[in-house]
């Protein structure tokens, strides 16, 4: 099962015509979700809620993380975290991949003229702070895996 999370939106409705391609278990998962493809599975749920939020990833082979919240610092700075840490969560119960729709908002200043891989966070806005930690949470979480593994 492939499951987009925030599929009611413009980058979800994307991705859910592109996947169509490539396989037809696909799970859309809003607020109030509509088909794309006539093989869609629709899901609702409140990706604010931790139960709901697993609820939507059990199973999943792919989770494509493509939300959208309100444009306002205040949401991204309490909503984001939670939702991270619950799809991070809900990801390593069902063994299912991650693939986070992110942002650069993250890499600032100077940097921003030649990004790579290796660029360093270096915000400069209040959004910019939140993609950092959020970004910073899933690094965190793999490398606390990789260790776990490493240690067994």
């Amino acid at each position: 099962m492939n499951t987009i999370l925030g599929a009611g939106g413009a980058i979800g409705i994307e991705l859910a015509k592109v996947l169509k391609s490539y396989t037809n278990d696909i799970r859309l998962v809003a607020r109030n979700p509509k088909k794309v493809n006539d093989t869609d599975t629709l899901f609702a749920a409140d990706l604010t809620v931790r139960e709901q939020v697993f609820g939507a990833i059990k199973g999943s082979e792919v989770v494509y993380l493509v939300v959208g919240f309100q444009y306002k610092i205040s949401v991204w700075r309490e909503q984001w975290p939670k939702l991270m840490t619950n799809v991070i969560d809900a990801c390593i119960e069902n063994n299912s991949k991650l693939v986070f729709f992110d942002n650069i908002y993250m890499i600032g200043g100077d940097n921003v003229k030649h990004i790579t891989e290796e660029s360093p966070f270096s915000p400069v806005s209040k959004k910019g702070d939140v993609r950092a930690k959020l970004d910073n949470m899933i690094l965190e979480k793999i490398m606390g895996l990789m260790e776990l593994t490493i240690v067994c």
